[in-house]
């Protein structure tokens, strides 16, 4: 397994502490925030932990309350809110040096078959990811190497990024952009065979890029910030199995942004064009 898939899943590998109550790891890295996606998947394994296995999640709501600090270990304690015949609800409030962080509500469902099934189609063709450059060596190409942190990062990074379109480097490439972006994503190794963790594994994803559909307009995704940016709130459904070691294409779009917020959506699709998952992430924007 490859040395940042492996951290991926050490990470997601909760310590139970007590019958409700896990503990995990936050990476001590050179960031102002802890990862908000590593906050969201861990708060969803330590949830599925106390769920029967037959019950995969369905949809989760989250908000961030506060910055969480890279280094420190938080601690997540559930609420067994309800066990149905069929549907299963947790709350996770994520806890760190004894505020409160983040909380997250999860309803898991036991499969069933239904009269009505659809889903649109992606709206960018499918292509072959394996011939977009990764985020990481075209921006290599760009400036000639990566800075140092930049490179620490890089090496870190538990999913290979590849962009549809070109990055936009200028303020040039910004003008007339639209709210609009799309990724193949995939993680850098093996993920083993744990549903759970594969689920985690993109929720952890998710976060990656999904506000970034709100920038293209104002400012280039690399270079100089205009933009200080923090994720509010985080809503996903799952529609079926996922193996997030596999190539997924990850459509994201801003339909709006007014009054210091910006709103995001995203599609997440398996390399046949089945509709995989749906996103919705508000994010602050201030000027830096």
């Amino acid at each position: 397994m490859n040395d940042s898939a492996q951290r991926l899943v050490e990470l997601l590998d909760l310590e139970r502490i007590e019958v409700n109550i896990f503990r995990g790891q936050s990476p001590d890295e050179s960031l102002q925030r802890a990862f908000g996606g590593q906050v969201a998947g861990q708060a969803l394994v330590a949830a599925g932990r106390t769920t029967e296995a037959d019950r995969p999640v369905h949809s989760l709501h989250a908000y961030f309350l506060r910055p969480g600090r890279p280094g420190v270990p938080i601690v997540y304690e559930v609420e067994r809110v309800r066990d149905g015949r069929s549907f299963t609800t947790r709350r996770v409030s994520a806890v760190q040096q004894g505020r409160t962080i983040f909380t997250m509500t999860a309803s898991f469902h036991r499969p069933e078959r239904g009269p009505v099934e659809h889903q649109l189609p992606p709206a960018r063709e499918l292509g072959d990811p394996e011939t977009l450059p990764s985020l990481v060596d075209e921006a290599r190409d760009h400036l000639g190497g990566l800075p140092d942190v930049l490179e620490r990062m890089a090496r870190r990074q538990p999913f290979d990024i590849r962009y549809l379109d070109r990055l936009r480097w200028t303020p040039e490439d910004v003008a007339g952009a639209e709210p609009r972006s799309a990724v193949w994503m995939r993680a850098v190794g093996p993920l083993g065979d744990d549903p759970l963790v594969h689920t985690c594994a993109l929720t952890y994803a998710s976060d990656t890029t999904l506000l970034d559909a709100v920038r293209i307009p104002v400012e280039p995704l690399w270079g100089a910030r205009t933009l200080d940016m923090a994720s509010l709130d985080h809503a996903m459904w799952f529609h079926r199995p996922i193996r997030a070691d596999e190539w997924f294409l990850y459509e994201q779009e801003s339909p709006v942004a007014t009054g210091g917020r910006g709103l995001a959506r995203g599609r997440i699709y398996d390399r046949s064009g089945r509709l995989l998952a749906s996103v919705v992430q508000e994010g602050l924007f201030r000027s830096a």
